[in-house]
């Protein structure tokens, strides 16, 4: 699989899980719905990622990151009404720490699936032109 088709495969799994389940389960069940639903797609996916957070090369902490696809992607899974700007910047954290470039925050706790791609690097959102000269 192709690194740019790899957020949507992720994307479209979660989707699966959540047209399937719906909202109200904790997170922990649709970890698990979507690690299998990952695996049945071809992809390897890691559930309870350690990573050690470092500062000026001594270890300040140390926790587990919801899922790791292919060792390309981190996922941050939520159950919640809908996501915070302290989601997103815990998954930003996330990336910095461990160096991977991207994430998605996905949250099954509403009618639909609510995700975010989130980037460790800044990427400015592309300029649309809107009639302006």
């Amino acid at each position: 699989m192709q690194h740019e088709q790899l957020p949507e495969t992720i994307i479209g799994c979660a989707m699966r899980v959540h047209s399937t389940l719906g909202p109200g389960f904790l997170e922990s069940v649709y970890q698990k719905s979507l690690a299998h639903e990952l695996r049945k797609a071809g992809l390897g996916v890691e559930c309870g990622k350690p990573i050690q957070v470092h500062y000026d090369e001594v270890l300040v902490g140390s926790f587990s990151a919801d899922m790791l696809v292919e060792n390309l992607v981190m996922l941050e899974n939520k159950a919640v009404l809908a996501l915070t700007t302290m989601h997103e910047v815990q998954l930003v954290n996330y990336l910095t720490a461990t160096g991977i470039e991207l994430g998605l925050l996905l949250n099954f706790g509403g009618g639909k699936l609510q995700f975010k791609r989130k980037h460790r690097t800044y990427r400015p959102r592309p300029r649309t032109n809107l009639g302006q000269d």
